[in-house]
């Protein structure tokens, strides 16, 4: 069991994440580069001009990143990859602790609701955020949103099960809402450097792309799985 879920979830994950990296790259890579050059400029004023010591600080606390073209894409699709194999040993786990049959309707109904637990739910009180964009206290923001899917996937699975009292379900929809009530720390001044349009454009467009990598998993989950079925003694 163990080395055919390995093997399906390293090759479902690694499918789906190079295609999901090709559509990042013409749909929320340029949105990101456009962003970087609003960021960049204020950035640059930061720094006195004929202060170099200042300028060498600033590069080294801005840490490394990939340069623009062939560079960038390749890390983008390095860490897309990562995250789509992640996603298939995480929705291959739920199934099998929760003893569903892993087929092709199931692992794609199974993805839709991972999506709606780690992309929709948390994106509701944090949207993604683009370079130069407001933000509030990052440890705050990454607890809220574990939260927000830890208690979405179980509030879903509760209200889902069909053999469930009534009195579950309302709990359920008290713990799909609990976060959103609680509410996501934001900045105490709402103030970007970026556009109100590309941002609202790279949100759309990056939930989009989330949607589409979960589901290419469990697409991918439910055609790979009985092709990695352990062979017959006879």
């Amino acid at each position: 069991m163990l080395t055919r879920i390995l093997s399906v979830g390293l090759l479902a994950g690694l499918l789906a994440g190079l295609l999901i990296a090709a559509v990042q790259h013409v749909t929320t890579t340029p949105l990101i580069l456009v962003a970087e050059t609003y960021e960049k400029p204020a950035e640059a004023s930061a720094t006195p001009p004929h202060s170099h010591q200042g300028a060498d600080a600033h590069e080294h606390g801005e840490g490394w990143k990939p340069a623009d073209g062939m560079p960038r894409f390749f890390f983008t699709a390095i860490t897309t990859v990562a995250t789509a194999v992640g996603v298939a040993f995480v929705l291959m786990a739920a199934m099998v602790f929760a003893g569903v049959p892993i087929d092709e309707r199931r692992a794609l109904a199974w993805s839709i609701a991972g999506f709606v637990a780690c992309g929709l739910a948390p994106a509701a009180g944090l949207a993604p955020e683009l370079p130069g964009s407001a933000a509030g206290d990052l440890v705050g923001r990454q607890l809220w949103w574990v939260g927000t899917a830890i208690a979405t996937a179980i509030g879903l699975w509760a209200f889902l099960r069909a053999d469930h009292h009534p009195l579950v379900r309302l709990g359920a929809i008290v713990l799909l809402l609990a976060p959103h009530v609680i509410g996501a720390p934001h900045p105490h001044e709402l103030e970007s450097k970026v556009p109100a349009e590309v941002a609202a454009q790279f949100t759309a467009l990056s939930l989009v792309v989330q949607a589409l990598l979960w589901a290419l998993v469990g697409i991918g989950i439910g055609l790979l799985w009985p092709k990695f079925a352990p062979k017959s003694a006879g």
